[in-house]
Formats: structure tokens, C-alpha cells, sequence
């Protein structure tokens, strides 16, 4: 078997050490009670798509600190209610184009592609980052967990579950989340941070057990960070501080939902034992498909289990 990290056995039972800090659950209730004032804002621009069996629309919500958040809505024909999927997009990308969801609308689900605030798509992001940072969005604000830009990312992206359980077509309680990289990064957060959700679905998921990734990546972008760390070495405590609020490993134990996630052995973006490292912290139901010969890529085998996990947890 083709190794790039640890044996496959090892990173079956790894379990580093927990890195969260004391007011890990405090600092997460406090941002969420904050985020708790600001309205929503929802609205709906009807799309002219040629498709048929399904409505198309741009979708808009406020976020974190104002932020106002872009996606593409797809709801299919009828009366519904319908389950419901969100996706989220990898590190510098956005929704992409509408044809990549119509799959998943053609089956019967509610489809909200959301982008991340300030990276490629329409979604703005209006704060200021204090401190400098290396190039991209992996060390804008990291010398404090409150300015730091994931916290406004993780609460946009929790956010689009209230745009959902707003909407009249939607099942409440039958909504899944689910992504690539940057996206199943998002994916595990969310299922972390929000107890609404019925599926999670990350693939090779991004911001896992930082420190190891760090170390391991070598590939771009977890090396924003070692970079920054290289020309600010005096700061390498505070940014193993503020990225420990939001390691997927420290948040992993919080998830209740069912997981369905996957691994690429030779993945050199987002190292394998930075992705056991949360899915071995995860309590809830959950299934790893592990990819031997897969380097950091969408595995085309893997759509037929998430066909049938969506139908088993969101339609059974």
C-alpha cells in the first residue's frame, strides 16, 4: 500500500492530544450569542436556467459582522417540503457554476451552494484583519481567536442552516452539510458547532490538527502558516493558540451527526493523519472510505455512498 504519512493502522488509532484551550466552549457560546443579534436578512433572486424539474436562484443572507453572504438556491418542483444539502467550496474557489447541483436537486433535495465570505465567489467580507498576515485568508487576524477570519467563516457558514430552516420547502429537520477540502473543513465545523443537522458529508477535509498538518503539508496552504511563523517566529505561541479554537480535532467531539467522510493516503495537501486526527474524535455514527493511490482530488467512487447515505438520513 503507498504511504505518504503513517501506516494505515497507526492512523487508525491516532489520537494526539487535544489542544483546546479552557474557554474553548465559552469562546464558541460567546460568538454565537453575538452573532445571535444580527437579522438574517434572507432573499431570493430568480435565476433564467434551462432546466427543467428544478427552480434556480441567487441566495443571500447577512453573515458575521455584516457580511453579506452569496449562494445558488435550487429547489426542486412541487410542494415540497424537501430535505436539504448545503455545499461548501474549497480554499480560494466559490460555488462554481449551477450545473454542479442539479444532480442532487433532480433527486429531491433542496440545494443551498454557499460562498465563502471575501475568497472567489459573490460573498463580501467587510472586517478589518489587525496584524499583517501572509498571503490568502490562513493568518488574517490569527494573533486572536476573536479577530481571527474563520470565526467569521465557520459563523457564515452556520448561518446558511437558518437561510434553510427559514424556507417553508425545507425539512427542518432533514438538512446535511458536505464538502471538499476548505469545504469538508466547513463541513465538520458546522456538524461541530450546530446540533440541527441530520448528515455530515466532508471529503479530505481542511482545518484538521493544524500543527501536524503544518508540519506534514506540502502543498499550499497550510504553508501560509509556516511561512508567517518564518518571518514572525516571536508570534509562533499566539498562532498555535488562535488556530486551536478552530482545529477540527478540538471541535470533532461535539459532532451528534452521522459522518460519512474520506481520506486520500497520498494526499500531500491535507496530510491523512491531520484528517484521522478529528475523524478518531468524532463519537457519532461515522464511516471513513479510505482512497490507498488518491493524492488530494474529488474521488468519483465516492458519489454513489453519498447518494445512498443522503437517501438513508435525509429521506428514510
Amino acid at each position: 500500500m503507498p504511504m505518504f504519512d503513517k501506516p494505515l493502522a497507526e492512523l487508525c488509532e491516532y489520537k494526539p492530544p487535544l489542544t483546546a484551550q479552557p474557554d474553548f466552549d465559552a469562546f464558541w457560546a460567546e460568538t454565537f450569542a453575538h452573532a445571535a443579534h444580527s437579522a438574517l436578512e434572507p432573499a431570493l433572486k430568480p435565476v433564467d436556467y434551462p432546466v427543467a424539474g428544478c427552480k434556480v436562484y441567487e441566495a443571500f443572507y447577512t453573515g458575521w459582522a455584516g457580511a453579506r453572504i452569496c449562494g445558488w438556491y435550487l429547489v426542486p418542483d412541487g410542494a415540497g417540503p424537501f430535505p436539504a444539502l448545503i455545499q461548501y467550496h474549497g480554499y480560494s474557489g466559490s460555488k462554481m457554476d449551477i450545473y454542479r447541483y442539479l444532480m442532487w436537486a433532480l433527486q429531491g433535495y433542496a440545494v443551498l451552494a454557499v460562498d465563502t465570505r471575501g475568497q472567489s465567489g459573490g460573498s463580501d467580507d467587510p472586517l478589518p484583519y489587525p496584524g499583517g498576515h501572509i498571503k490568502g485568508w490562513m493568518t488574517q487576524g490569527i494573533l486572536d481567536p476573536r479577530t481571527y477570519y474563520y470565526r467569521g467563516a465557520y459563523v457564515d457558514c452556520v448561518r446558511a442552516i437558518d437561510f434553510l430552516c427559514a424556507r417553508p420547502e425545507v425539512k427542518a429537520d432533514k438538512i446535511g452539510v458536505m464538502g471538499m477540502s476548505q469545504g469538508g473543513g466547513l463541513t465538520l465545523a458546522v456538524a461541530a458547532l450546530d446540533q440541527r443537522l441530520a448528515l455530515a458529508m466532508p471529503e479530505m477535509p481542511y482545518l484538521c490538527h493544524y500543527k501536524r498538518a503544518v508540519d506534514m503539508a506540502m502543498r499550499q496552504p497550510y504553508l501560509e502558516i509556516s511561512d508567517y511563523i518564518r518571518v514572525y517566529p516571536e508570534r509562533e505561541e499566539q498562532v498555535w493558540r488562535t488556530l486551536s479554537y478552530f482545529d477540527n480535532m478540538n471541535l470533532a467531539p461535539r459532532i451528534q451527526c452521522p459522518v460519512l467522510m474520506d481520506v486520500g493516503l497520498l494526499d500531500d495537501i491535507c496530510p491523512p493523519s491531520s484528517v484521522f486526527a478529528a475523524y478518531n474524535r468524532i463519537t457519532a455514527p461515522k464511516e471513513m472510505k479510505v482512497y490507498p493511490y488518491h493524492n488530494h482530488e474529488v474521488v468519483e467512487a465516492l458519489w454513489e455512498e453519498k447518494l445512498r447515505w443522503a437517501q438513508r438520513y435525509l429521506k428514510g
